[in-house]
């Protein structure tokens, strides 16, 4: 089957982080046996004659078009051109909600199918004021596609707020189970040595931007409270962002500068590494939908606490993840101590297979497989928004 995926978060030379999680879906689709050619909705920015992008992703074809998700003419003009290439294809898929902005007022003769990841569904509060303002109008965009799947049943539920009856699903997020490295043992409380700021200290990790949502600051407050407590950690934050200065600062400010180390951003191999050199997963998120490093940092056999806010509650096993309800340092404290005592008989093997094989490329591409079904079998009753 000829499948046309659009999307608006794809990777780019200078963006490599963004929308991995698309790549992985359109080869696990192009592994499914379909033709998949996938078109990128590029912010003009991040567009460099200069140094051309890459002609496709691990033999999937990709052609980018130029198009600001706040420029009415570019949505057109970007709406036109797919619409020709919609024609050419058995089914559209669109990822991403932006993506439904130059599909707003004609819809494929085939099929369709919608993934969505936004955050924004979520937390609308996150949201510039000029989106915050137009959600309300906008959602009705979900309205329209055969299916909509979703990442987690937290983010579904809006979506079907908004489709009522019409079929809207859950396919998660593709996360490659990684073989664990074992777990070291754990040091006790006040066994570090005074000479060393890491030395037998307990070893965090925390992978993710060093955005707001992310709340980078409350994991620094977090070691100084857990050193405070006699429990000396060391913290290595995996990631970029604006939030970068005022890290350094509370570090700083609170004493423990030399037990935080930003590493910037890593490959994959880079964040295994780190996972596997560290004793818990720290993610103090304000919200996340599916939170891929939460599910990373447990397929790779490590314990994890996290923020409540988001679907990582839906897949974690509360002997190896523990989610907290309030944004204070006491209350993550707690948890760190807790699920060291909750995982401590637990090996690496037996942490990741709490998760196993849910979210691998083959349970997911048959996942879609089955929305691909559902949405044919709507568009052959006429059953559209």
């Amino acid at each position: 089957m000829r499948v046309l995926a659009v999307t608006t978060w794809a990777p780019t030379r200078s963006h490599p982080s963004t929308g991995a999680f698309v790549v992985k879906d359109v080869r696990a689709l192009a592994a499914l046996g379909h033709d998949v050619a996938l078109v990128h909705l590029c912010p003009p920015g991040q567009l460099d004659r200069a140094a051309p992008e890459e002609p496709s992703f691990d033999g999937v074809p990709v052609t980018r078009i130029p198009m600001s998700t706040t420029d009415p003419r570019q949505i057109r003009a970007a709406g036109t051109l797919l619409r020709a290439m919609a024609e050419r294809a058995d089914l559209v898929h669109s990822m991403a909600f932006s993506t439904l902005l130059p599909m707003a007022w004609w819809r494929p003769d085939v099929p369709w199918v919608h993934t969505e990841h936004w955050s924004g569904l979520t937390a609308p509060q996150t949201l510039p004021a000029l989106w915050r303002r137009a959600l309300p109008v906008l959602r009705r965009l979900l309205v329209r596609p055969d299916v909509v799947t979703a990442v987690c049943d937290y983010l579904a539920d809006p979506v079907r707020q908004v489709r009522g009856e019409r079929p809207t699903t859950v396919v998660p997020c593709i996360v490659p189970r990684p073989t664990p490295h074992p777990r070291r043992e754990v040091p006790a409380a006040g066994a570090e040595g005074a000479e060393g700021a890491e030395g037998d200290s307990l070893r965090l990790v925390s992978v993710g931007g060093l955005i707001p949502r992310k709340d980078p600051v409350l994991a620094v407050d977090v070691v100084a409270e857990l050193c405070g407590r006699g429990r000396p950690a060391h913290l290595r934050m995996v990631g970029q962002g604006p939030l970068e200065a005022d890290v350094i600062a509370r570090a700083t400010a609170l004493g423990v500068a030399d037990r935080v180390d930003l590493v910037g951003t890593l490959d994959r191999a880079g964040v295994l590494a780190e996972l596997a050199a560290a004793d818990v997963f720290l993610g103090p998120t304000r919200g996340d939908n599916f939170f891929v490093s939460c599910a990373e940092a447990v397929l790779s056999g490590r314990p994890v606490v996290v923020g409540a806010t988001g679907g990582q509650g839906e897949y974690l096993d509360p002997r190896v993840g523990v989610t907290v309800a309030v944004q204070e340092a006491p209350a993550y404290a707690d948890a760190v101590e807790q699920v060291l005592r909750s995982a401590a008989g637990m090996s690496a093997l037996e942490i990741s297979d709490t998760i196993g094989d849910r979210f691998g490329e083959e349970a997911v591409a048959h996942a879609y497989a089955t929305a691909y079904g559902t949405a044919r079998q709507v568009h052959g009753r006429g059953q559209r928004g």
